[in-house]
């Protein structure tokens, strides 16, 4: 079998890549996703077809021959964007280190370089593979040259041009000729399509025979166009052959793969933000310099805990046999005092021949000194975690002192995640074998108590080895940066409040909501019927493509948009939406999506998250998703249960207290717009807010210009959207849609608002500046969030960005101010012994759960810690609510 030569058109993938990809760039804004595409498609060629030859061609900068033969040639095609010129050096980079020779020869385009090489080695024992979508490069098809289209994974050969052309793939730049190619600005014969072009060259056997024959085709029309535009063929000729003489003084070895240069892809991946690929190239962390032991009798266990007792801190982290920290079995426990040395403590390995391991309760009572001391500071990742795990078997951690999950998002937000592997990739560049590589048996899961104890210490020991280090570097940034009081004043102290929150959980109504679910399956069947009546059939309701069929071509309502992929015509809710205004059934198939969603996400789920043994849910709140810094809530989210309406209220229901006690709920009160007032300085809002007044009548007084006592609830209504909408750097289109007005008088309710709140307006401008020179902006407590799309390109991007510029600094102090209202509740709720727990917080508002005779000690403590927990330039005010269930609080 011959050797292969694989001969990538790279200007051709470049703009593909460009075009195909969603715009990505990395964290300091500069655009990958051409880079990202390119890279990916050349590995793929590596390590699919592993090829004995392969060169990158490109087209080089400036004029070709073809320009001096023609001076419009290719003259309406635009400029390269921008955001894609930045990135071909970085390609052309990669494709070096890659061990690729890339090619490109000035005054000629990569097209005849690719014709030249498949000249020259025509005559040699190889197999040329052009990797293209262009069909430029069909004409050098031959027995021995095929096109492979690696996008399509298509493959194109010399045989499938003469079955579809009935001509050799050589004539193809003929029939071009003929047609022109409007891409290329290249005008063809007027009245002489592709298929015209074909049956002349098919009829004629070559474009010399034709032209010399002109007289010979039978119709007029197209004799007297050929006649007039015989020079203008030839020049096509010309400009769509492909020159096989590029001079290159290229050998075939020149083109055999070279070792890749593994330094310098590391640098580009790291610094374009390529995780992924990254990974494959950084070598695991060396056992060879390591000391780690498996603790598996007392002589040991006792030594090890002297030798930590040397120390003022320690990391550690529980393995366990689920995630679920509230019902998982502790399996082993691991330490790490000093990079390099660390100790595993198996407790519950179970398999054939597994060694005998030391009595958990016996090594828990011998750890409870270094666990429970509050002057030993413990260092883990997602720390939470092992402090509920342990918690279970009676032991409370204390001296909770460092975080590198938390670390690590304080000083970089908005990454996509923290997981340790990432950690050790970013910052010690090392790969790290993940959970899922670990416990992936002949590719059937196991659990952690089921791998072999030597695999187990290891990678245990290495991961509590890797949190040690990561601790160190972080700890150095965090020292260095401006976050420190952040993370000291903040983060750190609210671990273990939502650790308590976590253990206590919030109780469920698991009979009413059977009940429940009886009723909105009625309701779900009578909206069916109805739905079915106005659609004349029964369907599929939850089936795009069905619902599709009904609406477009039964009914034949209008198209607003098509699915991403053109495939179809969408059935979204902004298009059910639209569509509601003109018939009815869409507005019904809204209200089924909207009940169905409530059903099968709600009241079906949260029975069946139930913990057994507790009687309740146990939803995690997690400090590291958002990039605002707001906490996430997590099986279940209870964040997003819906506030409004009858629906959302009945499920409410379901969250109760302990039999006899009650729910009490303290919400912020326009926290966002008191927020805004104090950023912006603005004279008019803050003395609203000092006076008291309602804000949303002052703002409606004051855009529609009426007295206060004249506004109407719908005046208040908009106003409200614009209050809001302002915080979130909502545009007139948006405001417009959103209040169900036309665009030039959502300008003017936007223009009115800035009339009578200059500072916001100032605000606003500022904020921009700032993160247009910075690339981030920051809350009152330093948190920073970068914005590296506020100075991009895209259109799109930036002004996403800039809404994140606006917004961030008002709802991330939001999360911070209840932040530290939550740890300094909960301090005072422990000092005072009372028996209040703080079970949920979603959004402005916190929840708490106590006895009736506490009710009034903990509205006193809730109003002047949550008021008073910073200093602004307006008031903090805080609405309390007592109540029997989540809805009578709500």
């Amino acid at each position: 079998m011959p050797k292969q030569i694989y001969l990538i058109d790279g200007s051709s993938y470049i703009y593909r890549a460009y075009h195909a990809l969603t715009p990505l760039s990395n964290s300091r804004g500069f655009p990958t996703h051409a880079i990202y595409g390119v890279t990916n498609m050349i590995l793929k060629i590596l390590r699919e077809k592993k090829p004995d030859y392969i060169a990158v061609v490109f087209d080089a900068k400036g004029p070709t021959f073809r320009h001096k033969e023609s001076p419009t040639y290719k003259a309406n095609r635009p400029t390269m964007p921008e955001d894609l010129s930045q990135q071909i050096p970085y390609i052309k980079k990669i494709i070096q280190a890659l061990g690729i020779t890339f090619l490109e020869k000035e005054g000629y385009e990569a097209d005849d370089i690719i014709a030249t090489l498949c000249k020259q080695f025509a005559h040699q024992d190889v197999e040329i593979v052009l990797v293209s979508g262009d069909k430029d490069l069909w004409q050098l098809l031959s027995s021995k040259t095929k096109l492979w289209d690696s996008m399509r994974d298509k493959i194109l050969e010399e045989r499938d041009i003469l079955g579809k052309y009935k001509l050799p793939p050589s004539r193809l730049k003929e029939v071009m000729a003929l047609t022109g190619d409007k891409i290329d600005n290249i005008p063809g014969v007027p009245k002489v399509g592709e298929k015209t072009a074909i049956k002349l060259i098919q009829e004629f056997g070559s474009l010399d025979n034709l032209l010399a024959n002109i007289e010979k085709v039978k119709s007029r029309l197209l004799r007297e166009n050929l006649l007039q535009y015989k020079n203008q063929v030839l020049t096509n000729l010309k400009l769509v052959s492909l020159d096989e003489n590029v001079p290159l003084n290229l050998r075939l070895q020149h083109l055999s793969p070279q070792p890749i240069d593994r330094e310098t892809l590391i640098k580009l991946f790291t610094e374009l933000d390529f995780k992924k690929l990254l990974r494959e190239l950084l070598p695991e962390p060396s056992l060879a310099e390591v000391k780690y032991e498996c603790v598996l009798d007392k002589p040991t266990l006792n030594r090890m805990i002297e030798r930590l007792k040397t120390k003022k801190s320690v990391a550690l982290e529980v393995q366990t046999t689920e995630r679920d920290p509230i019902s998982s079995e502790l399996v082993g426990i691991s330490f790490c005092c000093e990079p390099g040395e660390a100790w595993y403590i198996p407790l519950k390995h179970f398999y054939l021949g597994v060694p005998s391991q030391l009595p958990l309760k016996e090594v828990l009572e011998g750890l409870r000194e270094i666990l429970e001391d509050g002057t030993f500071l413990k260092v883990g990742q997602e720390i939470k975690h092992t402090l509920l795990v342990l918690r279970r078997y009676g032991v409370e951690l204390k001296g909770v002192y460092f975080d590198t999950m938390v670390a690590a998002y304080v000083l970089q937000p908005g990454q996509t995640s923290y997981n340790l592997e990432e950690l050790a990739q970013t910052y010690l560049k090392v790969r790290k074998k993940s959970y899922k590589e670990l416990v992936s048996k002949d590719r059937k899961p196991i659990t952690f108590s089921q791998v072999p104890l030597e695999k187990a210490k290891n990678y245990a020991c290495e991961k509590i080895d890797i949190i040690l280090r990561l601790k160190h570097i972080l700890a150095e940034k965090i020292e260095a940066s401006s976050q420190k009081a952040l993370f000291q004043n903040i983060e750190l102290p609210l671990i273990p409040v939502l650790a308590d929150m976590q253990w206590w959980g919030v109780k469920i109504d698991s009979n009413y909501l059977r009940r429940l679910s009886n009723i909105f399956s009625d309701r779900l069947r009578n909206l069916e019927r109805r739905i079915f009546k106005l659609a004349g059939e029964e369907f599929n309701i939850s089936s795009p493509a069905q619902l599709r069929h009904i609406l477009f071509e039964k009914l034949k309502l209008p198209v607003i948009k098509k699915t991403r992929g053109k495939t179809g015509y969408s059935t979204d809710a902004e298009v059910l939406n639209s569509l509601a205004v003109i018939h009815p059934l869409p507005q019904e198939v809204i209200n089924y999506r909207n009940l169905m969603k409530l059903k099968s996400g709600y009241i079906d789920a949260l029975p069946k998250m139930v913990n057994p043994k507790t009687g309740r849910i146990h939803t995690s709140y997690n400090q590291t998703v958002t990039a605002t810094g707001r906490l996430s809530s997590s099986e279940p989210n209870l964040q997003n249960i819906p506030t409004r309406g009858e629906d959302g209220k009945s499920i409410r229901c379901a969250f109760i207290p302990e039999t006899g006690w009650l729910y009490l709920a303290a919400d912020y009160s326009q926290i966002e717009l008191r927020l805004l007032a104090h950023f912006s300085d603005d004279v008019a809002l803050i003395e609203a807010f000092h006076r008291g007044e309602d804000i949303h009548s002052r703002t409606a007084s004051e855009i529609f210009q009426v007295k206060p006592q004249l506004v109407t609830p719908d005046m208040r209504r908009q106003a409200k959207v614009i209050n809001f909408g302002i915080i979130y750097g909502m545009s007139p289109y948006g405001l417009s849609k959103e209040l169900g007005i036309d665009v030039a008088t959502a300008k003017k309710y936007i223009e009115e608002y800035f009339a009578r709140y200059p500072g916001v307006n100032e605000y606003i401008e500022n904020s921009l500046n700032k993160a247009r020179k910075n690339g981030y902006v920051e809350t009152f407590f330093k948190h920073k969030r970068f914005i590296p799309q506020i100075n991009s390109k895209n259109s799109i991007l930036r002004k996403f960005a800039e809404r994140v510029a606006i917004n961030t600094p008002i709802q991330g102090t939001a999360a911070e101010i209840i932040k530290l209202a939550m740890i300094h509740l909960w301090q005072v709720i422990k000092e005072r012994h009372l028996k209040t727990k703080m079970i949920m917080q979603v959004h402005d508002e916190l929840i708490f759960e106590l006895p009736p005779q506490e009710e009034q000690t903990l509205k006193s403590l809730v109003k002047d810690i949550m008021e008073g927990v910073v200093n602004l330039k307006v008031p903090l005010k805080v609405n309390i609510k007592i109540g029997k269930n989540w809805a009578e609080v709500s």
